[in-house]
Order: structure tokens, then C-alpha cells, then sequence
């Protein structure tokens, strides 16, 4: 037995436990993809963040920002009235805004 792969053979000999879960057959199926995508199993990917919330001690979940069409008008007339003027000056330096303040 080469023993780069001993480590292998112990890690799936102790692989004894079966978590059950129910999830959003939707969900389920995406994740798979994620999973295969990378070459990997649904089952290896979750054995695999499990290892990493043990070892970092930490739960890191991510979830992109979207933002509502509310929320881009929103910034897009604040963007707008900067633009123009209508809200702030621009400067060019922070000097040139503190002189400005003196004013």
C-alpha cells in the first residue's frame, strides 16, 4: 500500500453515519449540479463543508446582495442629484472640501 493512500482507506473506513435531511427537491437538484459541476458528489460536497465548519470552528454562509428596482432607482437618483450637484459638491482633494467649509 503506497502511503499517500492509507490516510484515504482509514477516512472511508470510518465513514459509519448517515444524516437524513429533508430538502426542496429544487434545491436538492441545483446543489447537485454545483456539485458535478466541480466533479464532485452531492455527498462528498456536504462531507466537505462539514469537515470545514469542525476545523474553522466557524458557519460561513453567503448569499448575494440583489438588489430590489425600488432600491436601483433609489441609487440611481441619489447618483443622479451628486452628478448634478443638487445634493454635494464634488472636490477634488479633502482640502478642497475643508476649504470649502470655511466658507
Amino acid at each position: 500500500m503506497r502511503l499517500d493512500k492509507a490516510p484515504i482507506k482509514y477516512i472511508f473506513r470510518s465513514m459509519n453515519t448517515v444524516i437524513s435531511v429533508r430538502i426542496d427537491k429544487k434545491l436538492k437538484n441545483l446543489a447537485q449540479e454545483v456539485a458535478e459541476s466541480a466533479g464532485l458528489k452531492l455527498g462528498t460536497l456536504i462531507s466537505a463543508y462539514l469537515r470545514q465548519v469542525v476545523y474553522t470552528r466557524r458557519i460561513e454562509l453567503y448569499a448575494p446582495e440583489q438588489m430590489t428596482p425600488k432600491l436601483e432607482n433609489l441609487i440611481a437618483g441619489i447618483e443622479a442629484d451628486l452628478e448634478s450637484g443638487k445634493i454635494s459638491k464634488k472636490f477634488d482633494s479633502a482640502n478642497d472640501f475643508l476649504a470649502d467649509l470655511k466658507k
